[in-house]
């Protein structure tokens, strides 16, 4: 099944379609516990399934999908309804079976056309739980590991684009959870800790748009500890980086109310990365 067929199949249109081939499972009142499909063909019950999503009925269109696969295992129908399954599920916001069922896909058929599509929903139940900053991170390392799978192993899919901007929103988000434990910290006056989320923002999240946040805490911080020359060189590389910003402003006019430069110092950390954006190094 080329990729452009399954996204057709979860097209309303289609519905049409489907609502002739389940006229008979509906009339024998045959939905989800309510009667046996084993009387009805692989299609009937795929198209049943089709109907319920054109019906906004995920959570039973995933269970005719299922059946698809338990009745006819080894079929097309089968393979087809698998993908569906995955789909539905995933609508229906049940996570943990639309990644076994997406999982079941890649497994089953790693060479099909819809291996690339089951692998990007296999990430979108990692990265669709992810929106909340204060939610488990292991979370968002897995949805980061599932899109670099569809990024790396299917580049020319139609999935590996959307994957990327959600790769590169995940990665933010991240970065946003270290800022949200360094702000905790420094509003406590626990500057060392706060000092080590904040660093661990610019060192391994430089690409994100919490950088620029993150420098001019640092320079709050090590203010703070009498740590001058640290604050001066955060400084120094949000006036060589991020001018433009608003934390640019604020480290200006905090460094300067003190007398001081934003100026590289020493060689520290700060300055090693100082020096690396000067030679062009920065990513």
């Amino acid at each position: 099944m080329a990729a452009g067929r399954s996204r057709k199949l979860v097209i309303v249109g289609l519905a049409v379609l489907a609502l002739a081939g389940c006229d008979e499972l509906r009339q024998k009142g045959t939905a989800p516990g309510g009667g046996s499909l084993e009387g009805f063909t692989a299609k009937q019950i795929f198209e049943r399934g089709e109907y319920e999503i054109s019906v906004d009925d995920n959570e039973e269109a995933a269970i005719y999908f299922s059946e698809v696969e338990r009745l006819y295992p080894y079929s097309e129908w089968a393979k087809r309804a698998l993908i569906m399954q995955a789909f539905a599920y995933h609508s229906d916001k049940d996570y943990e079976n639309s990644r076994a069922a997406a999982q079941r896909f890649i497994d089953f058929y790693p060479a099909d056309d819809d291996a690339a599509y089951a692998q990007y929903l296999l990430a979108l139940s990692y990265y669709d739980q992810i929106e909340e900053v204060g939610r488990d991170q292991g979370l968002t390392f897995q949805a980061l590991q599932a899109l670099r799978t569809v990024i790396e192993r299917y580049p020319d899919s139609e999935y590996a684009r959307s994957s990327i901007l959600k790769f590169d929103l995940a990665f933010d988000h991240l970065a946003g959870k270290e800022m949200e434990i360094g702000r905790y910290y420094l509003k406590r006056d626990h500057y060392a800790s706060a000092i080590n989320r904040f660093r661990v923002v610019v060192e391994d999240f430089q690409t994100t748009t919490h950088t620029p946040e993150a420098l001019h805490r640092l320079v709050e911080a090590y203010l703070s500890l009498g740590l001058v020359e640290e604050a001066q060189t955060a400084g120094a590389i949000l006036g060589y980086n991020y001018q433009s910003t608003e934390w640019y402003e604020d480290s200006y006019k905090l460094l300067t109310g003190q007398g001081l430069e934003m100026k590289m110092f020493g060689d520290s950390w700060l300055s090693k990365i100082y020096r690396q954006m000067i030679k062009g190094e920065w990513i």
